[in-house]
């Protein structure tokens, strides 16, 4: 098929099976998801707040405005633009935001490669579960790191081929049962079903399916949109970062560092560990998802245009001068057990909690950490734990 074709046909997917599925609701979505929010993220990959807030984000690929409503309702200075190549998808995502409030954004029916007729520069592009899906994803990746504007993030969620192994022998299944009638999506998902209904319980297919996926697959639009998609292409470390590299732009960091760690998979070898410092980034990378391929079925991670500097907050004068703010991605605040930005437990000593009280405050007032420690018995040792948690963020 020609590239035209495999977009016409990635169009009919997602014009039959609208994706996300999620439901309309007539309030803003619950919870959220840091990567989305400007300021928690600029403070993850650099250390520090924003310098602005009013900002450009274009959600590239929106689908039906899952992200998008989440994009507008957790950066209230933003101005959105979302475009998607299926004009069904891009009718439900309308509904949504319209329904929610979140009526910050404009939207456009175009492809990632026609980026370029969007007007002016984005201080952040998020991109999920879209690349991968392009008949020349470097290509659609550089047409959207052209719309990044210096010191500006571009966030990528993309499929890991070592995570995937059972789903890409279940699609190639279903295309083989199927024969002429590959392209009737409704049909792959008949299908698809009845291979799995048919198959032994303790086929290795079956069980990644139940452990990983079946929740979420209990909707056909879910279902169809991992098994009978017309268009994946699947990434390991090697082929993610010569797309990374195609970009053109600065690879910030995986937004699931604990992962990428080597000591929980080597940590009861020194050698092992000491070994492995001599290789490469990239080359560590690698180890770790041949060593631990169940772990690794997307990748997700951010890329940013130079100048992009990260803050060191190691000089104590530096730090005691810094306006501290408490980070807005949690749950379950002001309590001293909640969930951090990336829904991890935490429990906080009493100095701690009013220390973040004192944070929470901070945004007007202004104060400096030194400011605010002169009423709080907390440690700069306790404090620059804090910040490494990301539970606070700080302005030089």
């Amino acid at each position: 098929m020609t590239n035209q074709d495999i977009s016409s046909a990635v169009q009919r997917l997602y014009d039959t099976y609208p994706f996300p599925p999620e439901p309309l609701l007539d309030t803003p979505p619950p919870g959220y998801n840091w990567r989305w929010n400007w300021l928690a993220a600029y403070n993850f990959c650099t250390g520090r707040k924003p310098p602005k807030q009013d900002i450009r984000i274009l959600d590239a690929g929106c689908g039906t405005g899952v992200g998008t409503e989440y994009l507008v309702h957790l950066n209230p200075e933003a101005e959105v633009t979302a475009i998607d190549l299926s004009a069904g998808a891009l009718a439900v995502a309308k509904e949504r935001c319209q329904r929610s409030g979140a009526n910050r954004v404009q939207f456009h029916h175009l492809s990632l490669y026609d980026a370029g007729q969007l007007p002016g520069e984005f201080d952040l592009i998020n991109c999920v579960g879209v690349l991968h899906h392009l008949p020349d994803p470097k290509r659609g990746i550089q047409s959207l790191a052209a719309k990044l504007a210096p010191g500006g993030l571009f966030h990528i969620f993309v499929y890991g081929e070592l995570g995937r192994w059972e789903i890409q022998l279940m699609q190639k299944a279903i295309a083989l049962l199927q024969g002429n009638k590959r392209g009737d999506y409704r049909d792959g998902v008949q299908i698809g079903r009845q291979i799995f209904n048919s198959l032994p319980i303790n086929n290795r297919i079956v069980k990644r399916e139940k452990e990983r996926w079946s929740m979420e697959n209990q909707r056909d639009e879910c279902f169809a949109d991992m098994y009978v998609h017309p268009q994946e292409i699947d990434y390991n470390v090697e082929s993610l970062f010569e797309l990374i590299d195609a970009s053109g732009l600065e690879f910030v960091g995986f937004s699931n560092p604990k992962t990428w760690e080597l000591e929980r998979l080597l940590g009861k070898s020194p050698e092992l560990i000491a070994q492995a410092e001599t290789l490469s980034d990239r080359e560590r990378y690698r180890l770790i998802e041949l060593l631990d391929p169940e772990s690794f079925t997307h990748y997700e991670f951010f890329l940013a245009r130079p100048p992009f500097i990260k803050s060191d907050w190691s000089s104590d004068a530096a730090i005691l001068a810094a306006i501290p703010e408490r980070n807005p991605c949690m749950d379950g605040w002001p309590s001293k057990c909640l969930f951090n930005y990336d829904y991890q437990i935490v429990n906080l000593t009493e100095s701690e909690f009013q220390f973040l009280q004192a944070c929470d405050n901070n945004t007007e007032k202004q104060q400096t950490l030194s400011e605010i420690l002169t009423g709080i018995d907390l440690s700069l040792e306790k404090v620059r734990s804090l910040l490494q948690q990301q539970l606070i963020i700080l302005t030089p």
